[in-house]
C-alpha cells in the first residue's frame, strides 16, 4: 500500500460536521438530510459503530427521515457493528410503523445478524405480537432458526413472551 492510498485522518472540521449529519439523522431532521443528499451526500454513511444513518434515523422512530434516506438509495440491510439490521431495531422498539414503512422500503423481512437471529425472533423475544404478525404476513419464517438452532418461538419462551408464544405455537398446530 503506497502513501496516496493511506486514509489521510480527517481533520476536527470533518468530524464536526459528520457528527451533525449523524445528529440529523437521529434527530429526524428530514428537510437538512434531504438538502445533504441532493448535494451528493453518500445515503449509507456510517458511524463509527457502523451505524447508517438509516439504522439512527428508523432505531429513534423518524418516518419522514427515513423516507428520504430510502428515497436516495440508503440500503436497509446495511447491518452495524452489532449485527443489527434496521429491521431488527426497529423490532427491538416495538415500533410497528416503522417495520411496516422498512418493508415497504425493501428491507428483507429475513434479514438476518451474522448470528442467524432476524427481525422476527427479536419480536418474539420482546413480546410485540403485533410485529410478530406484520413480519409473517410479509413471509418471515417462523420456523426459521439462528446459529444455535433457536426458533423464534424458543427466543419468546427464553424471554418469558407469553403473548408471542400463543402467536407462534398456533402457527405449528
Amino acid at each position: 500500500m503506497s502513501d496516496q492510498d493511506t486514509p489521510k485522518p480527517l481533520d476536527d472540521a470533518t468530524l464536526a460536521f459528520a457528527e451533525q449529519v449523524f445528529d440529523s439523522a437521529r434527530n429526524g431532521d428530514a428537510e437538512r438530510l434531504e438538502h445533504l443528499l441532493s448535494q451528493g451526500l453518500p445515503p449509507n454513511l456510517r458511524n463509527s459503530k457502523g451505524d447508517s444513518l438509516l439504522m439512527l434515523a428508523s432505531y429513534h422512530g423518524h418516518a419522514e427521515a427515513v423516507r428520504v434516506l430510502l428515497a436516495h438509495g440508503a440500503d436497509p440491510q446495511l447491518i452495524n457493528a452489532r449485527g443489527q439490521t434496521p429491521l431488527a431495531g426497529a423490532a427491538f422498539k416495538g415500533d410497528l410503523p416503522m417495520i411496516e414503512l422498512l418493508l415497504a422500503g425493501g428491507a428483507d423481512v429475513e434479514g438476518a445478524s451474522p448470528d442467524g437471529k432476524t427481525a422476527l425472533m427479536i419480536a418474539a423475544m420482546f413480546n410485540r405480537g403485533d410485529i410478530v404478525r406484520c413480519l409473517i404476513d410479509h413471509g418471515a419464517d417462523p420456523h426459521a432458526r439462528d446459529a444455535n438452532g433457536a426458533t423464534p418461538l424458543a427466543a419468546a419462551i427464553l424471554m418469558g413472551a407469553e403473548e408471542t408464544q400463543a402467536l407462534l405455537r398456533a402457527l405449528q398446530d
